[in-house]
């Protein structure tokens, strides 16, 4: 072998076998899983660039080497895939796993609770207590009239149609998003037979939900809110007023937790005392075991119910067992 054949393989060696161990290193870099020192949560911003993201995702000890992560990123053209939001990461992965996640959107999911018989603005206010989102933009979405018409509802506003339900959802989530999703709901629990029962006594889909947000905010436990559907049925069938409370207290504004005679004397939409037959909408966001009671009430001739301060209600088919009742668990309180 000549000297000028040593020489070329010299300068061979030189060069690929650093590049030999530049990918032996890569390769170990791509496959080799890191565990971060804890649960890491990683913000990606909408917008930001990757090499930030990457330096991130190695300061919080994600991924061994920023570097690698961008080489990687560049190779498969995924720089300019990654889709912002929150991400949790806790469990070993590989930095192409990492990558992945980053692309798919694989985000932190949070949950937000609806509790039945809340209101637009309860819902509102409380979006926003837990970082979900903004009280402001929440409400004036749901009283869009374009936005509601585009979901085929009546309006005015989506009171009533905003199901109750724990959904899930993610940081930055637009309002509009989660608004959308409990209509979905709403309307996957309304069943046709569901429907056709309440058609059957002569409720629409919104008197159906007006009529069961107003059990929803009379009844205090499940077991009685098919009684006090009776009450409502009943009532209406015979053409008296509902005297519903809760119809009243909605339509007072700012209202202060107190109930006079001079609220129950004032004439609003929902003032139920001074005007027969259901308010024009729902009161709040009934769940499916008010709905079910409004659909279908239980046999029963109660016209009257009055609460014993125990969370139960006592029922009466006639004014003269009624006001013994009043008597008796409201007058001596």
């Amino acid at each position: 072998m000549g000297k000028r054949t040593i020489t070329l393989w010299i300068l061979i060696s030189a060069v690929i076998l650093p590049l030999v161990l530049l990918g032996g290193v890569f390769g170990l870099f791509l496959f080799r899983p890191v565990a971060p020192p804890g649960e890491r949560l990683v913000t990606v911003a909408p917008g930001q660039p990757f090499n930030q993201v990457a330096t991130r995702l190695e300061k919080e000890g994600v991924v061994d080497s920023a570097l690698g992560l961008k080489l990687l990123a560049r190779l498969q053209g995924a720089a300019r895939q990654v889709q912002a939001g929150n991400y949790e990461f806790s469990s070993p992965a590989s930095p192409r796993e990492v990558l992945a996640r980053l692309v798919s959107g694989d985000v932190r999911r949070l949950r937000f609770t609806v509790p039945e018989g809340l209101t637009l603005a309860e819902i509102a206010a409380k979006l926003e207590a837990e970082g979900f989102g903004r009280a402001r933009a929440f409400l004036e979405l749901s009283g869009d009239q374009g936005f509601i018409r585009g979901l085929d509802l009546p309006g005015p506003t989506l009171e009533g149609y905003l199901f109750p339900e724990t959904y899930t959802v993610t940081a930055g989530m637009p309002e509009r998003e989660l608004v959308e999703a409990m209509v979905r709901e709403l309307r996957r629990r309304l069943s046709p037979e569901l429907v056709a029962q309440a058609t059957g006594r002569g409720l629409n889909v919104h008197q159906l939900l007006t009529l069961a947000s107003i059990i929803q905010k009379e009844a205090g436990n499940l077991a009685e809110m098919p009684l006090i559907s009776a009450v409502f049925h009943n009532r209406l069938k015979r053409g008296i007023a509902l005297q519903a409370d809760p119809t009243v207290i909605y339509g007072v504004k700012d209202f202060d937790g107190n109930l006079t005679r001079k609220h129950l004397n004032t004439p609003t939409p929902y003032n139920t005392y001074l005007r027969r037959g259901l308010p024009p909408g729902p009161i709040a966001n009934p769940g499916e075991d008010a709905l079910r009671a409004a659909a279908e009430p239980a046999p029963a001739e109660y016209l009257y119910f009055v609460a014993r301060g125990d969370g139960t209600h006592a029922f009466s088919s006639t004014l003269r067992e009624h006001n013994r009742a009043v008597r008796k668990y409201q007058l001596r309180r």
